[in-house]
């Protein structure tokens, strides 16, 4: 898979794809990402990408120049499954999305930044706005890191054990259940007896259980 992600500052998208899985990915070959800077399209020798919002209004908006020189120039090149916009106001990403871009091939995303960017490009070429909560960033950077750590471990040989991912909370619109590790006894408090006992069927019968009360207790909304 490839990745396409167009900021204003690259920067902040420097470090989440350095490390752990996103970095595994890449060096194995399974996942491409290219970060553009923006600022390379600038309409001038200062480095102008944002204008004032017309009608009036606190802040500053992404001019159309710069983001359809961009977008015009990586288009040229491939076709993308899908442009996104990182934006509150769009879709809020859940695991079924997350799913349906990780069969993706090539994605091209947009990080919003100060009040967002101007209409027409929303319009012009944008196929997916996504939102990874109801809250606002200073920016679609980070939003872009959750969207691609999210999509990229879901790739085939990405993980170690691909199994992994799908008992992964949400996948099957259940929380995970609680989990265990060695010592089977800390500070009086031992293990369940059921997941030391080796009998496999019981055990992932027991998960289950536990996955449905866990998220009864604190997502009842995914039962419904």
């Amino acid at each position: 898979m490839r990745l396409d992600i167009v900021t204003c500052q690259p920067e902040l998208l420097t470090s989440p794809f350095a490390v752990s899985i996103v970095k595994r990915a890449q060096e194995k070959g399974l996942a491409e990402i290219h970060v553009h800077d923006l600022r390379r399209f600038a309409i001038n020798k200062h480095g102008q990408i944002d204008d004032y919002v017309f009608g009036g209004g606190a802040g500053m908006v992404l001019r159309v120049e710069p983001i359809a020189a961009c977008f015009d120039e990586l288009l040229a090149q491939r076709t993308y499954d899908a442009v996104i916009y990182m934006t509150p106001d769009g879709e809020t990403l859940r695991q079924p999305l997350v799913n349906r871009l990780s069969l993706a091939s090539n994605l091209l995303i947009l990080c919003g930044h100060y009040k967002g960017v101007d209409e027409r490009i929303r319009k012009a070429y944008i196929t997916h706005e996504i939102s990874v909560g109801d809250y606002v960033l200073s920016g679609g950077e980070l939003g872009a890191a959750i969207l691609v750590d999210a999509v990229v471990r879901l790739l085939p040989g990405v993980l170690g054990n691909e199994e992994s991912a799908l008992s992964d909370s949400f996948q099957d619109n259940l929380l995970a259940p609680p989990v265990y590790t060695r010592p089977a006894e800390w500070r009086g408090e031992k293990v369940p007896d059921i997941l030391l006992s080796g009998n496999t069927p019981l055990v992932e019968t027991w998960r289950h259980e536990q996955a449905v009360e866990r998220t009864r207790q604190r997502r009842p909304d995914l039962l419904e």
